[in-house]
């Protein structure tokens, strides 16, 4: 397929959440714009997440009744952000955020509503928030993409019910509770009820939910405005003309095609979680291979980049955004990667250990903190065994990794060496290679303190947000339990990431700078290809997509000012058709 014009106003390469931001947003200002997407779907990673949105001080706190203040978020970020790199696009941020959001529900199918209750990674810290910062999308009806459904990344299977049903957050306690229940019995039935007519009509649920909805709102946001969209395009060059980004290169067939770009070129393509090479540049060699990201991110546009003059921000206290994931098979053969992010850790009744049997840190942190530690003990070594320890309670209550609650036979899991199985404790650290005195030492500490509720050793369970990823119903400390239950289980976990944090240089209008701090007229980064203006630390949930949706938005506006635009070709109109 090839593209309608020759000339466009606004190309954007990368069809995740900051490509296709910036293009709703430039299409909503009148602009032309073609999105070229390497792959056959639109969402990219943005696609399988959780679709945390953290925007400070946003309109929708407000009218949920939930205080905060830029001079609130600017405190909490200079101590959990504490680099004076990247200040000034952090400001830009935070100033932009809030508009960012308001301009995309008022022009666009984005719709976002506050999570009251998500408390910032470190509560403890001045300037914090117990929830409302972070937004996550409404729900959105599938069918209205019409045939662009199938254009969709569909979510994880892993994170889906009865082969493509979606739940949101409120729904999963409901679904915990079936048949003890009349009320949440009764929503279960209609949520599976709504599904079956659903897959009648399509080959997964069409009520979407997370980062799925987010995807879908944006994706129809350029349905809606005609955008043009290329699918499994891959862009071999950006065209210079003069000072200036003027358009770019695809491959079509076995030639090489020009099409032109008036105003400027967004790259927005995913980052490089899945390039070895830019991995091992980059990355601590404890990092490994693995990621949790869509595997289009490939560095494509840091090359582009580059080529053309480019500057990369490699100044980072952590090149990459971090989770503990464990691996298997799928039915199909198919390697998968699940991201222990909030559905395990930190419920009661699960511990981590290293391959010496011992604990190595407060399993409830964030998944971002988790690795960093996984990274610490392993002094780097790379392919360093960890492993997350729990009796059948736990694994029936609150499964652990792929593994669902409620799954009564988890034979193909254990056969399949997902899962370790053992009667005792001591088999279990047999099978695994660990000695078995250290890690029945290891339970045993843990359990003294756990029949009580308390965890000496780190303190789980000892701040806001480690409680809310816990068990509420479980008392007297919603994270922490003895495991007492034969059988024992154990899974391998490994460093991963969600996200590269290494990225171009950008100012505050997100257009790419060179080495001396000029920008590259008519050239925009934003999502991961933009370096990270948290220098990789992590301080709440959904720090990569507001950020990304703000510098998304500031890119499409800053393009429809005008300011990139420069003398068209002769015989073409420098405004949009």
């Amino acid at each position: 397929m090839m593209p309608a014009h020759e000339t466009y106003d606004v190309i954007v390469i990368g069809a995740g959440a900051g490509g296709m931001t910036a293009a709703a947003v430039a299409a909503a200002e009148g602009l032309r714009v073609l999105v070229l997407e390497k792959t056959a779907f639109v969402g990219g990673t943005t696609a399988w997440s959780g679709g945390m949105v953290w925007i400070p001080a946003n309109a929708r706190m407000k009218e949920a009744g939930l205080s905060d203040s830029v001079t609130d978020a600017v405190r909490y970020l200079s101590s959990t952000v504490p680099e004076p790199a990247n200040a000034g696009l952090r400001a830009a941020f935070l100033a932009r955020g809030p508009e960012a959001i308001a301009y995309l529900e008022a022009n666009t199918e984005v719709c976002l509503q506050p999570v009251k209750a998500y408390p910032d990674y470190y509560p403890e810290r001045l300037g914090a928030t117990p929830g409302g910062r972070v937004l996550e999308p409404v729900a959105f009806d599938g069918t209205r993409l019409g045939a662009g459904f199938a254009r969709l990344r569909a979510p994880l299977p892993e994170f889906t019910l009865f082969g493509g049903m979606m739940v949101n957050r409120q729904d999963i306690p409901h679904l915990r509770k079936a048949g003890k229940s009349l009320r949440s019995t009764l929503r279960a039935a209609r949520l599976v009820c709504e599904y079956a007519l659903q897959r009648l009509r399509a080959p997964r649920g069409t009520t979407l939910h997370l980062g799925n909805a987010l995807a879908a709102r944006l994706y129809a946001s350029l349905l809606v405005r005609r955008v043009e969209i290329l699918f499994s395009t891959d862009v071999e060059d950006l065209s210079i003309q003069g000072d200036r980004i003027g358009g770019v290169v695809i491959r079509h067939g076995s030639r090489d095609r020009l099409i032109t770009a008036r105003r400027g070129v967004v790259l927005a393509t995913g980052g490089f979680s899945h390039d070895a090479g830019l991995r091992k540049r980059f990355f601590p060699a404890a990092a490994g291979l693995i990621s949790a990201t869509s595997t289009s991110g490939t560095g494509d546009g840091l090359r582009l980049a580059t080529a053309a003059g480019a500057a990369l921000d490699t100044d980072a206290t952590s090149p990459a955004y971090w989770v503990p994931a464990s691996l298997f098979r799928r039915a199909d053969g198919s390697r998968g990667v699940f991201p222990h992010t909030v559905t395990d850790r930190a419920k009661p009744g699960v511990i981590a250990v290293n391959v010496a049997g011992l604990r190595f840190v407060n399993e409830a942190l964030s998944y971002h903190e988790f690795v960093l530690a996984m990274m610490r003990d392993g002094n780097g070594e790379p392919d360093r065994p960890f492993y997350l320890i729990c009796d059948r309670r736990f694994l029936w209550n609150y499964g652990l990794g792929r593994i669902k609650p409620f799954t009564r036979n988890v034979r193909r899991h254990v056969s399949n060496g997902e899962l370790v199985e053992a009667a005792d404790i001591a088999q279990l650290a047999a099978k695994i290679g660990i000695q078995p005195s250290a890690l029945a030492a290891t339970v045993a500490d843990y359990n003294a303190g756990a029949k009580d509720g308390r965890d000496p050793e780190f303190g789980r369970g000892s701040t806001i947000y480690q409680r809310h990823l816990g068990d509420a119903a479980h008392k007297p400390n919603p994270c922490v339990a003895p495991i007492l239950r034969a059988p024992f289980f154990a899974m391998r976990i490994y460093p991963a990431d969600l996200g590269t944090a290494i990225g171009m240089k950008v100012d505050a209008q997100a257009r790419v700078l060179r080495e001396d701090g000029t920008p590259i007229r008519g050239l925009y980064a934003c999502g991961n290809d933009m370096a990270s203006i948290m220098n990789g630390n992590y301080p709440g949930p959904g720090i990569t997509l507001g950020p990304a949706l703000t510098f998304g938005y500031i890119a499409g506006r800053h393009l429809a000012e005008g300011s990139a635009m420069v003398a068209a070709e002769p015989g073409i109109a420098a405004t949009s058709t």
